[in-house]
């Protein structure tokens, strides 16, 4: 199978085309330091043969916590955990990289007694928080924030380092007309409001150098009326690639009701059962020659298969699928093509951190025996 096959992803070798997509496990403390069970997470994802394992997302901005849990990436103080974690899942033979990320306003947690930035003064639709419009200067101190956080991702012996830029974070929320009412060189235009995200592009690739693979989760629509459009998100890939992109993971804006999306045609597109944005994110591998991954949906390996083959995509992520069973991409490589147990259910948080409670008591009781 393709998707199973090793392959060369923007200048990385990996052993298949699965990425574990950034999942947020809510184990990390207060600072941002990784816990043992993390660690213990990441070993049993590499152990079994996932290709690529992405982290969850780690905050470039001390003061920045949209969530509880949360990694974190902004002092040169956390390269020794990351090290670690990085010499334990490379003697597995697998890849991983570090996503990096500024929150914003899409978050209710400990919002009190700290200066959230947005782009404009506009609430988050889902969580109604309401941000401090960033200055120039403001902007300027965050591109050097991410910046210095891909140095010490490189540093830390990661194999790549993500920007997120989708999900109703900071930078999806300046890509998007409706939370970016700027009138200076960061609003307006689609050039301008691409702006922040391409000098930070250019001052990570100035930071790690030339040949560290930067990649970027993007959102392919966020799926409301006034929002970002497909053709919007279409023409930010093209200047992502422009701008050196090595490549681009696509996703969309509808989390925890995707089931109910199902069927749904957005921008001309339709929300697929067993992929999302599938449809979007073939016409991205379209129109740029950077590899183009593709999260969202995904659980049947023949269903993967097939979307691999009638597409210019590079490969798939996989989310949930992965926190139910860690040990999914060995079962497929044994020649277990039974799709993932996940039933997208979505209740994967908990307050004990994030992971499968629908499988949870079955899964104890096996290993009880």
């Amino acid at each position: 199978m393709k998707l199973l096959e090793h392959a060369v992803i923007a200048g990385m070798p990996v052993r298949n085309r699965i990425l574990r997509s950034a999942t947020w496990e809510a184990l990390a403390d207060a600072k941002g330091y990784m816990s043992e069970k993390q660690y213990r997470i990441y070993d049993q994802l590499a152990k079994n043969e996932v290709g690529l394992i992405c982290t969850g997302y780690a905050r470039v901005d001390k003061e920045d916590r949209p969530n509880a849990g949360m990694m974190g990436i902004y002092d040169d103080a956390f390269i020794p955990q990351y090290q670690e974690l990085t010499r334990r899942v490379h003697a597995y033979g697998a890849k991983i990289m570090m996503q990096i990320a500024y929150g914003g306003t899409k978050t209710t947690f400990e919002r009190e007694g700290r200066t959230i930035f947005s782009p404009s003064a506009v609430p988050e639709r889902k969580t109604g928080t309401v941000g401090v419009a960033m200055s120039p200067a403001d902007i300027q101190h965050l591109i050097g924030e991410y910046a210095q956080a891909a140095k010490r991702v490189r540093d830390s012996g990661f194999d790549a380092v993500e920007i997120h830029g989708g999900h109703s974070y900071l930078l999806n929320q300046f890509l998007s007309p409706y939370y970016n009412r700027r009138s200076d060189a960061y609003g307006g235009s689609p050039a301008n409001r691409y702006r922040i995200v391409g000098d930070i592009i250019a001052a990570i690739r100035k930071a790690v150098g030339m040949h560290f693979p930067i990649w970027i989760k993007i959102t392919c629509s966020d799926f409301f009326e006034g929002g970002l459009t497909f053709a919007e998100s279409l023409d930010i890939c093209r200047r992502l690639q422009q701008s050196g992109i090595d490549a681009i993971e696509v996703s969309g804006n509808i989390h925890g009701k995707a089931q109910q999306e199902i069927g749904l045609e957005w921008d001309g597109h339709v929300v697929r059962d067993g992929g999302y944005f599938l449809d979007y994110a073939k016409d991205i591998a379209d129109a740029v020659s950077v590899p183009v991954y593709v999260t969202g949906g995904f659980k049947d390996p023949k269903q993967m298969e097939t979307a691999l083959k009638t597409s210019k995509l590079a490969g798939i992520g996989l989310c949930r699928p992965l926190l139910s069973e860690p040990d999914l991409v060995h079962r497929w490589i044994q020649g277990d093509l039974r799709p993932a147990r996940c039933v997208h259910c979505s209740k994967c948080r908990t307050p004990e951190g994030n992971y499968c409670t629908v499988f949870a008591a079955i899964d104890a009781k096996k290993g009880a025996k």
